[in-house]
């Protein structure tokens, strides 16, 4: 039990969670739209699932925040959206209204 909390703390200090934390954007959520914080996995600092209205109700789109180019190559942290018209849509954290474009436009 000890060792999991010692690696999470190693992790937290490496992936410099604190500062993201203040760095990252709010993100106003339309309305209707429903939305699961998922683990970071696989690199990201933050994954989420998003249901929007027109998205039945067992489809989502994936969306997760990269901040160290680890999964893919933006130059700088950046959002991913998957699918979206057919790839992957893909826009800087701070650029919270294309973010929401992207997921709105997520072709299911």
């Amino acid at each position: 039990m000890i060792e999991n909390e010692l690696l999470t703390y190693e992790l937290e200090k490496a992936d410099e969670w604190r500062k993201w934390m203040l760095l990252i954007p709010f993100i106003e959520w339309p309305s209707g739209w429903k939305v699961r914080a998922c683990p970071p996995f696989s690199g990201a600092i933050v994954r989420y699932h998003v249901q929007t209205p027109k998205m039945n109700g067992e489809k989502f789109v994936s969306v997760y925040l990269d901040c160290y180019d680890r999964i893919g190559y933006y130059g700088e942290p950046y959002w991913e959206v998957y699918p979206h018209e057919g790839d992957v849509g893909r826009c800087a954290m701070a650029n919270v209204t294309e973010l929401l474009k992207l997921i709105s436009e997520a072709g299911l």
